[in-house]
């Protein structure tokens, strides 16, 4: 054990490493734990007023009017409409579809839609006057199912309501495969709406200066898709629009592309009053109009040969993207890319569909459609395990993809497949089931069972994205002899900021303490690409890796060149920084973009190829309880082990992993998204439930290096893996101790209950 005195030398001398593998301290964790770091609730400047949304209260419908209560007191409010839009009002993303603010004679297209925004001296009073706005509409058929939309009888986008699909082939003739296989398993699975409820609702603050450049701060992802989006609202260059990453409490994907409507809303209210506004959600608010994860519907049929070899996979996968296209066709993407899951099959079919409703639009949470598709594969190969009467690791052992073996996307499959390993890291540990279990067991008794399932999730950008992105990060040495990482990607609560410095100093050569990262603004880093995509680390670490590879190759030549070679290079360094103070910028900086892996291929027009660089691997155990008179369900262990290529640091990594099983875990059995009639009919902490502390079991986590040749030291993506595929798990293990299957989430008592006793349902 540990005394204090070595306790400290050991934080300290941690905290002058800049060794990769090692878990430091982070380096933003003090100002944090301390209050000192400032959230965008807690910005002020002066004369700044407070921002409201003016929302319908219909789910489709044309607004006629907006008016003001004659008989209250509106002296110190500002109000906006579309009207003060000085550019296009859309909110630019993949389609220019979603307004910032409906305008009079314009489409409502769902439930809490903004239509206008006010400002006021202090909150309380911008939100009572919100009710004394008066929002005339004339309501219009509206689709609230997936069922409806596909239905085309009301048509809300083009002939068939149908914003994007896709198709992937592999093999012949699907149904001649099928027809050949000795055994086919058919299901329905269905997997709802989940909120992120990240621990800090969305907000923004923006501020006009005398220029007319319009600066905006604000909690979330992803700067330059607000920049991009900004541009285009409010009629700017480049630099006519300044976008600012406050701290931010979390964001899942909630953050990615919703920032853009709230940035705009302050932006439009803060012109229009002539002083920085201020625009903070509740949380009521924040569950009611925000996106969320996609519900989906998946059918599934799985081909099987009497050996326990799989013949063809058949999906059809349908996505709710809500009122606006927004995000879906790339989660949809993501969604049928993942839908044969990791196994080897000679011939699939995948079809996929997003659809739009008029619900409040869906957007990116973590998995990004893996975890829909991946739920309805995994039952799928527990329903095939037990049908062939196989035990469930070995069947999938059997039929999963190795090295040198093709996915459904033709793609070949050449380095970082950690298939055998995150199974084989399962199995070592699985130990013996606690109590058999069945229907037939003693009523009175607890029910006992066994989950488990084996998933992949592609890192980085589908296909050529990343190409496309060309993300770029920036290494410079400052005048004081210090670094400076320069980057737009963004740290929610994941750990970015310490593992670009760890990268960094590592590369460099430097004691940690020796570097820092720059704030990101789009005024002073460049565009790395999102925050998104199980990317920052295994793509952005590696452009900020060779950014600094190149400029501490360029500090050793300046060392050559003045007698100092022998130097260590942090006091190169400082040499160099003095020599360079009399030059125009007094610092020397070298950037770096991304460059694509060798021989990675992919088709847009045929979808097929390499889907992603490369897949992270995962294999998950869950023993539950069920109480037969509650019908609750008691997780009591859970395994996971996680392919990561390489941790940065082995900590952040873990509670990257415990915190996306836990949301896994909470989206299989309590989580439920309620809509009716388009609304969202629980949006509150108080009936929108999400896993507390209470109800997390013990984590057994397993870290599994299978290096990725082309990321930072071995580094893959590992943010979204742990999402997708314990909620099959958890199924598997509940159809185990009941003898029933459960192919719908939630797993809720009542859903239980009718399963078990479909009377009660009567």
């Amino acid at each position: 054990m540990l005394s204090t005195t070595d306790g400290q030398q050991n934080s300290r001398r941690a905290r002058n490493e800049g060794s990769v593998g090692r878990s430091i301290p982070r380096v933003d964790g003090v100002a944090k734990v301390t209050g000192r770091a400032q959230y965008v609730d807690d910005l002020e400047l002066p004369g700044m007023l407070y921002g409201a949304t003016v929302r319908s209260q219909i789910a489709r419908g044309v607004l006629e009017s907006i008016t003001l209560d004659p008989d209250y007191d509106w002296t110190d409010i500002v109000l906006a409409t579309a009207a003060d839009i000085a550019g296009n009002n859309v909110i630019a993303l993949i389609e220019n579809d979603q307004p910032a603010l409906v305008p009079i004679g314009g489409e409502i297209q769902h439930v809490d839609e903004a239509v206008a925004l006010l400002a006021a001296p202090d909150r309380r009073r911008a939100r009572e006057a919100v009710q004394h706005v008066r929002v005339t509409t004339t309501p219009l058929p509206a689709v609230f199912s997936m069922e409806e939309a596909l239905s085309g009888q009301i048509l809300l986008h083009g002939d068939d309501n149908v914003f994007k699909s896709f198709l992937i082939r592999k093999g012949g003739d699907i149904e001649a495969a099928m027809a050949g296989a000795d055994l086919v398993i058919a299901g329905t699975y269905r997997t709802p709406a989940q909120e992120q409820m990240y621990i800090e609702p969305q907000g923004m603050l923006a501020h006009w200066d005398e220029r007319g450049r319009c600066h905006i701060i604000g909690s979330l992802q992803c700067p330059y898709y607000v920049h991009k989006a900004m541009k285009v609202l409010l009629d700017r260059d480049d630099d006519g629009v300044v976008i600012e990453q406050s701290v931010t409490g979390g964001g899942f994907g909630g953050k990615e592309e919703y920032p853009s409507m709230i940035a705009a809303h302050a932006a439009i209210i803060a012109r229009k009053a002539g002083c920085p506004v201020k625009l903070i959600y509740d949380r009521d608010e924040d569950i009611a109009a925000t996106t969320k994860r996609h519900p989906a519907v998946i059918e599934h049929r799985l081909g099987l040969y009497s050996d326990g070899t799989i013949a063809a996979i058949d999906v059809d996968v349908v996505i709710d993207g809500g009122a606006y296209v927004t995000l879906s066709p790339v989660v949809l993407s993501r969604a049928i890319l993942h839908a044969s899951g990791p196994y080897r099959a000679g011939h699939v079919r995948v079809r996929g569909r997003a659809v739009a409703t008029n619900t409040p639009p869906h957007g990116a949470f973590r998995g990004f459609g893996a975890p829909q598709t991946t739920f309805a594969y995994e039952r799928q190969m527990a329903k095939a395990a037990r049908a062939l009467a196989m035990d469930p690791l070995e069947f999938r052992r059997k039929n999963m993809l190795r090295l040198g073996d093709t996915t459904a996307t033709g793609q070949t499959l050449s380095y970082s497949v950690g298939s055998a390993k995150v199974l084989d890291a399962v199995a070592r540990v699985a130990g013996e089931q606690t109590v058999g279990s069945g229907v037939d067991a003693d009523p009175a008794a607890v029910h006992r069972g066994r989950g488990v399932s084996f998933y992949y999730h592609g890192a980085g950008f589908t296909g050529r994205g990343e190409v496309h992105l060309s993300g770029r990060a920036a290494v410079a040495l400052l005048p004081d002899g210090r670094f400076e990482v320069r980057s737009s990607s963004t740290d929610i609560g994941q750990g970015t900021l310490t593992i670009f410095s760890q990268i960094a100093a590592t590369a460099l050569g430097v004691p940690l303490d020796r570097v820092s990262i720059a704030d990101q603004s789009t005024r002073h880093v460049p565009d790395s690409g999102p925050t998104v995509a199980s990317r920052t680390c295994m793509v952005v670490g590696r452009v900020v890796d060779v950014a600094a590879q190149k400029l501490r190759a360029r500090i050793a030549d300046w060392a050559e060149g003045n007698d100092l070679a022998d130097k260590p290079t942090a006091t190169q360094a400082a040499m160099m920084a003095c020599d360079m103070a009399g030059t125009a910028s007094g610092e020397v900086c070298e950037t770096a973009q991304y460059e694509h892996p060798p021989g990675i291929e992919w088709d847009d027009d045929t979808y097929s190829g390499a889907a992603y660089p490369v897949y992270g691997w995962a294999a998950c155990l869950v023993d539950v309880a069920v109480d037969p008179h509650t019908y609750e369900v008691a997780v009591e262990r859970c395994v996971h082990a996680v392919d990561v290529g390489k941790a940065i640091h082995p900590i952040i990594v873990k509670g990257q992993i415990e915190g996306g099983t836990l949301q896994a875990l909470g989206w299989a059995l309590l989580e439920n998204v309620v809509y009716d009639g388009g609304r969202v009919a629980n949006a509150s902490m108080t009936n929108c439930i999400v896993p507390t502390f209470a109800d997390t079991p013990e984590l057994e986590t397993i870290i599994v290096e299978e290096p990725y040749p082309f990321g930072p030291h071995g580094a893959k993506g590992v943010g979204e893996i742990p999402m997708d595929g314990p909620a099959a798990a958890v199924a598997s293990a509940i159809e185990d101790a009941l003898g029933v299957p459960f192919d719908e989430l939630p797993v809720l008592p009542e859903v239980i209950e009718r399963k078990l006793d479909p009377e009660s349902a009567s």
